[in-house]
């Protein structure tokens, strides 16, 4: 059975064995110039040109990024089919669910093609090319130059130069700085827009170990789903439609069930969202005292109401399934960042860095000169806008994030601005109304009014206990005054009387829009006193222009004084590449992480009264009868 994990492991460019490698996000149009050589060395088998080419099918074709960058996923056969992770599929997989067809926990699987399932909104994109503009930036810059003076200029260069690159095509442009602003490169993709969910395993593969062992190893779950990606009879993106066709793959990865071996070399290439290679002290501390905790803190609470309603009703466990999964997700990984950071005394490494940097800033005036503040800088922004940065984070993960009505509300910003002209336009009403009719058959499909009232009550409270009155929305500070900071009763009477709170309400207030009941209704109160998070966004505004230019100078000098180092620029949810050779990993003392994980580990995990560790009957089976076809050893 070890080949079935290593298998799905592999494929999704996920596996979660140690690797050897020498770290790195590297840019593929960059590989022949800086890690070729050691690639190959490593045992790489393939050209620069067969990963990255614009001449030539490559592996680049093979690979995309999911819904704009949220995840990746990869091309396994000549006829669009994707695979891609469990959790990136998550969402589709919920959102096909009922109680009738339980996608999520009996697995769903396409037999024709008539059966895969649409799914509104999905995206794939490819890249088609990449290079670096920065000769046409960067001299158009100095600095003398405002930080919004700069952006501006920047702004319009890479306006010209997206324009230049999709003038007579159907490509889409954009231009990304790196290296915190110091250099710029164009990337010009094209998006498919038909994106139909082919398979998944049940949860307990697809989702085994869950929130435990999320973010961990050993691992034992077959993290996978596949799609399939349709384009126009012509071969072009096209919106969903019966007539469209498979996607004719320019390359597909080739599948293989050998498994790999310890000291194989292993590469990487994906979406990766983001990194923080280069934080200063500073900025770990503010990770480690601010972001971190509070993500954790409220994100708990969250997490631990929904699960009770989740597992006392099946249909609420599929309206949340997927709510769950993506605020749990980085709410365990904070968990880990946090660990990891203090274990390994990162700060303390940082701090060190600083210091070297200094020394060798002060060895040259003309160094001083330019670099002498940039850490001061940091210090200067990170240091001073710590409060603000404790409400912001609280603001949006107590209260955007954690009252589900508030974030749905939004959508009726433009219906009070219709309603409050001085000549409202009836015809626009009416379109704007009917729009907002359908997109909230979505939301109340998967919104279940007890549960958000139970996580509402208790961010409301929180919020209240953590935050300075300066900092609370209007109608928090009405639940600390007029109802005396009693956070039940302001709830109560917010789910009373706000039709965001009920479909039927929503509906019959849709067909007979008003703003005075717009104004009056408590959630949309809400809604509007969300203008909070905007000014305390503002007032860090006065912060950002000493933090980027700090951050920009210090990268630029450490850059300048490694001149035979090979730097990567952090990750930001553009292609990259990371690669090194199977190992195994001691994490402490006496305690040894194999490469691989068996099903037998799966069975020593097994606990048929925790949701999280449920084996199949289907899988128990073939690990008593050992009959793992070509697929085990």
């Amino acid at each position: 059975m070890r080949k079935f994990f290593l298998l799905l492991t592999a494929l999704v460019f996920t596996f979660q064995a140690r690797v050897h490698a020498d770290e790195g996000m590297w840019l593929l149009s960059l590989i022949g110039q800086v890690n070729m050589d050691e690639m190959t060395a490593l045992g790489l088998q393939l050209t620069a040109e067969q990963i990255y080419s614009i001449n030539q099918a490559s592996l680049k074709d093979a690979v995309g990024a999911l819904d704009r960058g949220s995840c990746t996923a990869e091309l396994v056969s000549p006829d669009g089919l994707l695979l891609t992770n469990h959790h990136c599929g998550y969402g589709e997989i919920q959102n096909h669910s009922s109680l009738e067809h339980d996608f999520l926990k009996d697995g769903f699987w396409a037999m024709t093609r008539d059966e895969e399932l649409p799914n509104e909104g999905k995206t794939i994109t490819f890249l088609v090319r990449m290079e670096e503009v920065s000769d046409r930036i960067v001299p158009e810059l100095n600095e003398d130059m405002g930080m919004q003076e700069r952006s501006s200029k920047v702004r319009s260069l890479t306006e010209t130069i997206t324009t230049e690159a999709t003038e007579g095509n159907e490509y889409e442009a954009t231009v990304r700085s790196m290296f915190n602003g110091n250099r710029y490169f164009l990337f010009i993709t094209q998006t498919y827009r038909d994106v139909r969910l082919v398979g998944a395993p049940p949860e307990s593969i697809g989702k085994f170990g869950h929130d435990t062992d999320n973010w961990m190893w050993p691992r034992h779950t077959g993290d996978f789903s596949m799609f399939r990606v349709y384009t126009a009879p012509d071969g072009s993106p096209a919106d969903y439609s019966p007539e469209n066709i498979p996607l004719k793959s320019k390359h597909h990865l080739p599948i293989s069930t050998k498994g790999y071996e310890m000291g194989d070399f292993a590469m990487v290439m994906g979406y990766p969202g983001g990194t923080s290679r280069y934080m200063t002290s500073w900025e770990v501390q503010e990770s480690l005292e601010i972001d971190h905790p509070i993500r954790i803190q409220v994100r708990g609470i969250k997490l631990e109401l929904m699960m009770e309603d989740m597992q006392a009703s099946e249909k609420v466990r599929i309206q949340y399934a997927s709510k769950h999964s993506r605020s749990s997700n980085y709410w365990k990984n904070s968990i880990g960042m946090s660990k990891a950071l203090k274990k390994l005394k990162v700060t303390d490494k940082k701090l060190q860095e600083e210091v070297d940097f200094t020394q060798w800033v002060n060895q040259n005036e003309d160094r001083k000169a330019l670099y002498g503040n940039a850490l001061g800088d940091i210090q200067t922004a990170v240091e001073g806008r710590k409060e603000m940065m404790i409400a912001f984070s609280y603001l949006v993960e107590a209260y955007y994030q954690g009252i589900e009505t508030v974030g749905f509300g939004r959508n009726l910003r433009e219906l009070d601005m219709a309603l409050a002209d001085p000549e409202p336009d009836q015809e626009m009403i009416d379109a704007i109304t009917t729009a907002l009719k359908e997109r909230a058959e979505g939301f109340y499909k998967d919104y279940n009014a007890p549960t958000d009232k139970k996580v509402m009550t208790a961010m409301v409270a929180l919020l209240m206990d953590e935050l300075g009155d300066e900092y609370l929305p209007s109608s928090i500070l009405e639940a600390k005054t007029k109802y005396k900071g009693d956070a039940v009763k302001y709830v109560d009477n917010y789910f009373k009387k706000s039709f965001l709170t009920d479909q039927a309400r929503y509906n019959a207030f849709m067909d007979n829009p008003s703003l005075k009941v717009l104004k009056k209704d408590p959630g949309y109160q809400a809604v509007v006193a969300f203008q909070k998070l905007f000014e305390v966004r503002g007032k860090m505004a006065q912060f950002e222009e000493p933090y980027s230019w700090g951050s920009r100078l210090y990268l630029k000098g450490r850059v300048e004084m490694y001149p035979n180092k090979d730097f990567y620029s952090d990750a930001n949810s553009t292609m990259r590449m990371n690669y090194g050779v199977v190992g195994d990993y001691y994490p402490r003392d006496a305690v040894l992480y194999t490469h691989y994980t068996t099903l037998e580990g799966v069975m020593e995990k097994e606990d048929p009264n925790n949701f999280e560790f449920v084996v199949s009957e289907k899988l128990q089976e073939f690990y008593e009868s050992k009959d793992y076809g070509p697929y085990g050893e």
